[in-house]
């Protein structure tokens, strides 16, 4: 069986190193290619030594590319029967991958497979553990929704889906999902831990920041406008309830304004406030309740924002991507 690798990287230099060694290590004696896709112009003099399996794909557009985009361009270099998707700053484990390996011929409609990811912080010459399981998926073998960050892909189950969607700025793991599971596979979660994610300290006032300026909280809402009247809108819109909540919270302030006035306002400032409190009781501390309201709300503004502007112009895949 060959394995074809996709790295998706945007701004995740400094981690590369890491990441490639652990995935030349696991693969060590297989047959397997990789294809390094910069999602954004990097200098090569920035990227670690590269072996002869590997070969790097430039975006020719003039803008980075989606990371729907960028795997699609990754995938469609690669070859192999099956292909993983290691996000740039993610160490795999050589015992989750060859146990994952084993798992591929079992099921014809088994279409791909991840696992728990660790999270690990840098901060300078410091680096502490984070979660240690990212996405909940837990320590048990168990079907799973959608992958995210690691998966490994079966391409001919890939390809009948249709790949990545490359006109959403995220939410393209969970939207995938939904079209493999739709069309009849299953995506499994294998024990035990299958990759450390490493990045910089979390959580972080400047990280909403940049998921901002990067169009990253836009995805919410650039996929419901995508399934507007299609099957599977239902599922998205269950996924933002969330930023609705957050949404409805705002926006009850200028309604209770205008029919109530100053003190049907000041009755409303009730809500947040209980909000914030229970939250800071919850996390014990004031500042991350405070990150968890800022985020919920620059989300729930993305989501608009995303919903009225809609995606990049399609099409944004591997087309506009040369090696």
């Amino acid at each position: 069986m060959s394995v074809g690798v996709v790295v998706p990287c945007y701004r995740q230099e400094r981690f590369l190193p890491r990441t490639v060694a652990a995935i030349e290590a696991a693969l060590a004696g297989r047959d397997w290619r990789g294809a390094l896709v910069l999602a954004a112009p990097v200098e090569s003099e920035g990227l670690p030594p590269l072996g002869g399996r590997w070969q790097v794909v430039r975006p020719r557009a003039g803008r980075p590319l989606t990371p729907g985009a960028a795997r699609n361009a990754g995938f469609a270099a690669c070859g192999g029967t099956w292909v993983l998707f290691v996000d740039a700053d993610v160490e795999v484990d050589a015992a989750w991958v060859e146990r994952a390996l084993a798992q591929t011929g079992s099921d014809p409609a088994l279409a791909g497979l991840w696992g728990r990811l660790e999270e690990w912080f840098v901060d300078g010459t410091a680096v502490r553990p984070g979660s240690r399981d990212m996405y909940r998926v837990g320590d048990a073998d168990r079907d799973s929704d959608y992958l995210a960050t690691l998966a490994l892909y079966r391409r001919e189950a890939l390809e009948r889906a249709g790949g990545y969607e490359p006109r959403l700025s995220s939410e393209e793991d969970f939207e995938l999902g939904l079209r493999l599971r739709a069309a009849g596979f299953r995506l499994r979660s294998l024990a035990p831990r299958a990759a450390r994610h490493w990045s910089g300290p979390r959580p972080s006032f400047a990280e909403i920041g940049r998921r901002w300026r990067t169009g990253l909280c836009f995805g919410q809402g650039q996929v419901l406008r995508l399934y507007l009247g299609r099957a599977g809108l239902a599922a998205h819109l269950r996924r933002q309830a969330l930023y609705f909540a957050t949404l409805a919270l705002w926006l009850a302030a200028p309604a209770a304004l205008a029919l109530g006035g100053p003190r049907a306002l000041g009755a409303w400032a009730l809500a947040p406030l209980a909000l914030f409190a229970l939250m800071t009781a919850r996390k014990g501390s004031a500042g991350l309740a405070l990150h968890a309201l800022l985020t919920w709300t620059v989300n729930a503004a993305g989501m608009v924002v995303g919903f009225v502007r809609g995606g990049p112009p399609a099409p944004l895949d591997g087309r506009e991507a040369a090696c």
